[in-house]
């Protein structure tokens, strides 16, 4: 069995080597290369075929089924940086602010039709893998609409939120797996159980991800901390300090809406910290990480094998076990 940073490597190696884009015209087909060759951690493509590996040698379908799937995610990614206008992307500029919105957007497309193209090499279960793969693609979108649509709302509830972050972030995650599972023999309750176990991690995952956005170190995260403050996002730290705000809070919330910059960063936080919605945020990431693992200790299958999903879960959750 392979640790998350083996496999890890031998993506890297096999998916670089062999990126299926066409050579002309290179102002379309360069900032795909960037991207791409720009690093990420590659959680999903290795989930997918962590999960293959569970029944026994990773298939040449599971292998299709990563390159696919971490195409689409760069498409999200390139387009979601468009929407938020963020500059940093992994420590380096984002597409559109090195070249350009149009590129952009044009590139986004590509990689999500290569994307598709990888998919249809795959060989077993592929009308099935095709509707969980579509489904996603729909789930992502209607996710980032979401959220989108959260920027103008001021009644947004937790688990409205929820919602939005079960679709943008954790369904991708739990078809890694359970696309993994399908082209490799695991079909019913076990491909089921780990598509919750990744729809749970996903949330998990999301959830610490905008604590870090928030209180995170900005060069170990590669992107622009507070970014989420800065733009008014319905995080889970924002809604939870609205619940738990006194009177004087909440004015104070609301009055900096407006605001943009450093100091309201600064301000925010403070206030996260005063209404307890930070430590609210940490057992929430706590909540769903139980719920993650007892899908895996559910699934029918030898404790060794599962060993290797199990240490990757607990280094994505900073859970120490």
């Amino acid at each position: 069995m392979y640790s998350f940073q083996d496999l890890a490597v031998l993506f890297e190696e096999r998916f670089i080597a062999t990126l299926p884009f066409a050579v002309s015209p290179t102002t379309l087909y360069d900032p795909c290369k960037y991207i791409l060759q720009n690093g990420g951690k590659r959680i999903r493509p290795v989930l997918c075929l962590m999960a293959s590996e569970l029944f026994g040698e990773i298939s040449e379908d599971a292998w299709n089924g990563a390159y696919g799937i971490e195409l689409f995610h760069n498409f999200t990614l390139i387009h979601d940086d468009i929407m938020d206008n963020a500059p940093i992307r992994r420590g380096q500029p984002t597409i559109h602010a090195r070249f350009g919105l149009a590129s952009g957007i044009l590139t986004g497309d590509v990689m999500c039709a290569y994307a598709y193209d990888q998919i249809a090499k795959i060989k077993t279960g592929l009308p099935q893998v095709f509707t969980l793969f579509n489904n996603t693609a729909i789930g992502v979108s209607e996710g980032q609409q979401l959220d989108m649509d959260f920027e103008t709302r001021n009644d947004v509830t937790i688990d409205e939120y929820l919602h939005m972050v079960t679709l943008k972030t954790s369904v991708l995650l739990a078809c890694s797996l359970k696309m993994g599972a399908l082209v490799s023999g695991g079909l019913g309750d076990t491909a089921n159980k780990l598509y919750e176990f990744g729809k749970n991690m996903g949330i998990a995952f999301q959830l610490q991800d905008d604590y870090l956005d928030a209180f995170g170190d900005t060069q170990k995260l590669g992107k622009q901390n507070g970014g989420d403050i800065r733009g008014n996002k319905k995080t889970y730290l924002y809604l939870k300090a609205l619940e738990l705000a006194n009177s004087q809070q909440r004015r104070e919330i609301e009055a900096l809406l407006p605001e943009n910059g450093d100091e309201k960063v600064k301000a925010m936080l403070g206030l996260y910290n005063q209404t307890g919605a930070d430590v609210a945020c940490r057992d929430a990431v706590a909540s769903y990480s139980r719920l993650a693992f007892g899908n895996v200790e559910e699934l029918a299958i030898p404790s060794k094998r599962k060993e290797p999903l199990i240490a990757l879960a607990n280094y994505l959750l900073g859970r120490d076990k």
